[in-house]
């Protein structure tokens, strides 16, 4: 089972200051301006069980990048397999080019989410790592600059791939948020684990 979604609107950042590292009783500081390069899409496959990441650059987000995104999963999935890809309901998913590539590939299998149920889709978990690690603190003067940056991230973690690990069952997940301050202050948060500043629900197995 492959997670699939894209991260559009990456943007490529020069920033007009170096940024300013942490050091003792001072926090890493940026400056405000910035100049924009442009911004590409990342179509990405993330298997559930093990981990390991395909991923697909484009320039527009458009669904012809989607379709020949699902011929690179094709390709390089392993072969003899059944491939299910899980997807939001995004429209870019749905068109008729894409109905007609998957008649073309018929062991790709595609599955959507609930409407609005996205962000339970763990490749959205995995984004949150690219950006925290890789996109949100580079300086990158052109396009070409941010797309090599993140083949290179994509293919060193796919080196020594690690899945995620739901740490809440669906019950606590499903599981009314508080509505008042009194209710916040009680909620138990000892199931949440160690998970790290991105997504209470989900942490990288070691």
């Amino acid at each position: 089972m492959l997670c699939v979604d894209e991260k559009s609107q990456i943007q490529p950042l020069d920033r007009s200051q170096p940024v300013l590292p942490m050091v003792p009783g001072v926090p890493e500081r940026a400056p405000r301006g910035y100049v924009r390069a442009g911004t590409p899409t990342l179509f990405a496959a993330f298997d559930a069980a093990f981990g390991h990441v395909i991923g697909s650059l484009h320039r527009r987000h458009r669904a012809a990048g989607f379709k020949k995104f699902l011929t690179k999963l094709d390709k390089e999935s392993p072969a003899g397999l059944e491939v299910h890809p899980v997807c939001g309901n995004y429209a870019t998913h749905k068109t008729a080019d894409i109905k007609k590539r998957l008649l073309a590939r018929p062991r790709l299998h595609m599955h959507f989410t609930p409407t609005g149920s996205s962000r339970l889709n763990l490749v959205e978990r995995w984004f949150a790592e690219l950006a925290n690690k890789q996109i949100r603190r580079g300086v990158h003067k052109s396009v070409p600059a941010p797309e090599g940056d993140i083949r290179t991230w994509i293919a060193t973690r796919n080196q020594d791939p690690k899945p995620f690990v739901w740490t809440k069952t669906a019950d606590q997940i499903l599981e009314p948020p508080p509505h008042t301050a009194d209710e916040l202050l009680t909620q138990d948060t000892s199931s949440l684990g160690d998970l790290g500043p991105v997504d209470p629900l989900v942490h990288a197995a070691s």
